[in-house]
This record gives C-alpha cells, sequence and structure tokens, in this order.
C-alpha cells in the first residue's frame, strides 16, 4: 500500500474515532450533568444587565448607593421582561448572585471568600484558575466578556489611586483586605485583560501559624527571633510564591514595640503591630507622565526621618544601594525581601542592582558594601509538594580576595525522603557550623541554646562556602 492510501485510511479512522468521542461525551453530559436552567437564566438577564448599565459601573461620579439603586431596578426590569415564573428564594439567589458579578469583583468574588484559596489567575474572559494547597487548579468560572473583567480591573485599581489604559497598560494595587493585585491589559495583553491576585489571609499568620505548616520549627522560629531582636540585617529571598512577604510580617513582628519602624513598598501589603510605625508606598506617574515618587526616593527620604529600622518590601532596583547605605550606616536591624532562586544568586543580583544606581562602582567595593550590610540571609523554596518551606539559613561573613564568603548554618533535609503522599518528610535542620554574630546576640542578651545548631549532617560539608 502506497504511502497516500495509508494516509487517508488513518485520516478517516481518525475521524471516525473523533466523532465517536464527542457523540459519548455529549450524551454522558446530557444524561449526568443536566443543564441547571436558572444559571442559563441568569447567563441571560446578566448579559442583558451588562450591555444596559455597563458603562456607567466605573462611573466615579456615582456612589455605592446609587449604583445598587439603580442595580435593584434595571434587574428587577431583566427578570420581568424574561417572564419566567421564579420562587421568592430563586428571585433573591438570582438578585444576590448578580449583584455579586456586576458591582463585586464578578465570578472570582466566591475564590476571594474561600480562606482555603491563596491565588487566583484569571486569563481574560477564557478561564480562571485557583490555587488551593499550592496546587493550581482550573475553575469553571468565567467572565462574561472582555469588558466585563476590564470593568472589575478598573474598579480595583481606582480605588486605591492608580489607574490602567492604553497608555499605562500594567498596574500593582491591593483589595481593602491587602491581597495583592496585578493587572495588564491590551495591547501589551495579546489575548485580553490579564488579573492575578495573591490573596493575604484575613487573620495575618503568626509564627505558631508557620510552625504549624511547617514552614519553620520552633527552634529556628527562636533563633529568628533572637536574630531580629539582636538587630541583625536580614535579607529574606526566594522565588515566586514562596511566602517572602508572609515571612517578613513575622519576623517584623519580633521588633521590639520601642523601635521607630518605616516601612517601604510598592503596594502596601505588610501589617505591623507595632505602635510607632510609618508606612510609606511608592506613588506611579499621572496621566502626564509626571508625579512618580520610586521606592528609592522613599528610601532616601527615610533616611531622615529617624528610623531604628527600614523594613522594604522588596528590593528589586536602584534602591538596593541606598537600602545598603543605610544598613551601613546606623539603621541595624533592617529587613527586606528579594527575588532569587538560591541565598547566592540573592547577592549577585544585589550587585547588579546596585549598579542600577547609574554609578560606575568597583565590584569589590559594592561587595564591601553587602558584606558590611547583609548579616543573615533566609531563604524561602516551594517545594513539589506544594509546600513552602525555609530551606537556608545564611551567614553573610566577608570577603576573600572579590569572593563573598557564606555559612550554610541551617539547611533542609531533602534526604528524609516523602511519605506515601508525596510530601516532603524532612525539615530544615543544623549544619554544625555556629555563627560568628553569637557574641552580638550575646550583647542583647541572648545566649544560643548549646544544642541549636547540633552534630553536622552527613553529607553537608563543614566548610564555609564561597
Amino acid at each position: 500500500m502506497r504511502l497516500g492510501d495509508r494516509l487517508r485510511e488513518n485520516q478517516q479512522a481518525a475521524s471516525v474515532q473523533e466523532e465517536a468521542a464527542q457523540h459519548e461525551a455529549f450524551t454522558s453530559q446530557d444524561s449526568a450533568t443536566p443543564v441547571d436552567p436558572i444559571n442559563t437564566l441568569k447567563q441571560r438577564v446578566q448579559q442583558r444587565l451588562y450591555a444596559r448599565i455597563g458603562g456607567r459601573i466605573t462611573d466615579a461620579a456615582m456612589g455605592e448607593g446609587e449604583l445598587q439603586q439603580l442595580l435593584l431596578q434595571e434587574l428587577a426590569s431583566s427578570l420581568d421582561e424574561e417572564e419566567v415564573p421564579l420562587s421568592p428564594d430563586e428571585r433573591r439567589r438570582l438578585v444576590d448572585e448578580i449583584s455579586r458579578d456586576v458591582i463585586g469583583y464578578g465570578p472570582i468574588q466566591a475564590f476571594l471568600e474561600d480562606d482555603s484559596i491563596t491565588e487566583v489567575m484569571v486569563l481574560s474572559d477564557k478561564a480562571i484558575y485557583v490555587e488551593r494547597d499550592g496546587r493550581l487548579a482550573l475553575t469553571e468560572a468565567r467572565y462574561l466578556n472582555q469588558d466585563h473583567l476590564r470593568a472589575v480591573i478598573e474598579r480595583i485599581v481606582s480605588a486605591v489611586g492608580r489607574r490602567i489604559d492604553e497608555s499605562s497598560p500594567t498596574v500593582d494595587a491591593r483589595l481593602p483586605d491587602g491581597s495583592r493585585v496585578n493587572a495588564i491589559i491590551p495591547p501589551l495583553a495579546v489575548d485580553g485583560p490579564q488579573l492575578t491576585i495573591r490573596k493575604f489571609s484575613r487573620k495575618p499568620l503568626l509564627v505558631e501559624d508557620l510552625v504549624r505548616l511547617r514552614t519553620v520549627t520552633e527552634p529556628i522560629a527562636e533563633f529568628l527571633e533572637q536574630c531580629i531582636d539582636g538587630r541583625l540585617n536580614v535579607l529574606v529571598t526566594g522565588g515566586t510564591g514562596t511566602g517572602k512577604t508572609t515571612l517578613l510580617n513575622v519576623l517584623s513582628s519580633f521588633i521590639p514595640a520601642g523601635d521607630r519602624v518605616v516601612t517601604i513598598e510598592d503596594a502596601v501589603e505588610l501589617r505591623m503591630i507595632q505602635n510607632h510605625v510609618i508606612r510609606l508606598e511608592a506613588r506611579p506617574p499621572n496621566i502626564e507622565g509626571r508625579g512618580e515618587v520610586t521606592i528609592r526616593d522613599l528610601v532616601k527620604n527615610s533616611l531622615r526621618m529617624r528610623p531604628d529600622r527600614i523594613v522594604v518590601g522588596e528590593v528589586r532596583g536602584a534602591e538596593a544601594l541606598d537600602m545598603l547605605q543605610a544598613m551601613n550606616t546606623g539603621h541595624e536591624g533592617s529587613l527586606s525581601t528579594l527575588h532569587a532562586n538560591t541565598p547566592r544568586d540573592a547577592l549577585s543580583r544585589l550587585e547588579t542592582m546596585v549598579l542600577m544606581a547609574g554609578f560606575d562602582l568597583p565590584v569589590r567595593a559594592i561587595r564591601e558594601q553587602v558584606v558590611g550590610a547583609v548579616d543573615l540571609i533566609v531563604h524561602l523554596s516551594r517545594l513539589r509538594d506544594g509546600t513552602r518551606r525555609l530551606t537556608h539559613i545564611v551567614e553573610v561573613d566577608g570577603l576573600e580576595g572579590d569572593t563573598i564568603t557564606l555559612s550554610d548554618l541551617f539547611t533542609f533535609d531533602y534526604a528524609a525522603g516523602r511519605d506515601e503522599e508525596g510530601n516532603f518528610l524532612g525539615e530544615i535542620v543544623p549544619t554544625g557550623i555556629r555563627p560568628r554574630f553569637e557574641e552580638r546576640l550575646e550583647e542583647y542578651g541572648h545566649t544560643l541554646h548549646p544544642d541549636l545548631f547540633g552534630d553536622p549532617l552527613e553529607g553537608i560539608s563543614m566548610k564555609r562556602t564561597r
């Protein structure tokens, strides 16, 4: 048989199989999952309602009460036009759900109210994913269309004084509960508006919660509390979604109540429990391209505010130089986060960001600044089982030639293996190296427990790394 004949036969067989699969899926769906007439009615009414008042949803001149009244009037008219008999309970359900979808956050509202969900990701009007227990899941929820999603995005960003349009198609904002919001729209987002919300717990996580979640152990938590009270400069590092901000919140809770603290963020996320706290937030440029206030501007300004400690939500640019100088000039005990895959990568990124400040500094001078400023690197990782764990606690020792030397004080024990469900059994354990800043902690009244650093683990090098 010739090649062309075989190809035609294969195509015909594939077509028959595809038709059979489609028929089977249709018949099984028809018998197992009947269409909900209430949901069908809801979609029709919602589309008609959004077409009527969609443009007025984002009208800044219209108050919340006025908008709610308009919605109820139009909704009643839309339901009457359907001429579908509804019980009082069914009508109330429709009104509640449609009101939530039209003037709330739409179909993601239920996910934002679900405490088990940590992240919501909207792919235009095509799909909505959520993260639960560290794993992504596709939901059945969808926005009606891209205009519906765009209206929700504009409502979120306008509430915090931000804007998003074709001239400024990306924005970082926050919800009233502090949850982090990122939105990007066309022309940058080719397939339509994209919305990502990283939820914050309604109740801020405490150190006890991190111990319960196995992110840290009790001895490590006590050690970190001693380091913060002992005014060590700490850098929290890790990849995206590893829990850096959450850990930074917990570490900041260890700052003594008598210290004057200045926090600096792109969008306010930190929840400080101290009374003497000044919160600063960066500002993007206005529609004319003016009025921008960067993180670097705020770090410079904070030095004139007589802070005891400076907490930068995330170092991501030229402000790294000002942050290092602040740590080196009497602001010990400062904290910040930084995206990095490993503690060593964090120092490389820090050097690169210092060069972004525009000064032609020699590499050795930058590394001397880093060594003089950063005392401890606390590194988080999101493991393959979905959990977020503290995997490294590293001391910055000094310079050997032009190389910064580091000491792994604690590392994660991957050798412990996994359980039957694939969860890691290990935890962060000591390497046997005692920190050089031990005497400094003793000056603040902290004596490290003699068993804290234990015996070195097999297979872990006791040499200070370069």
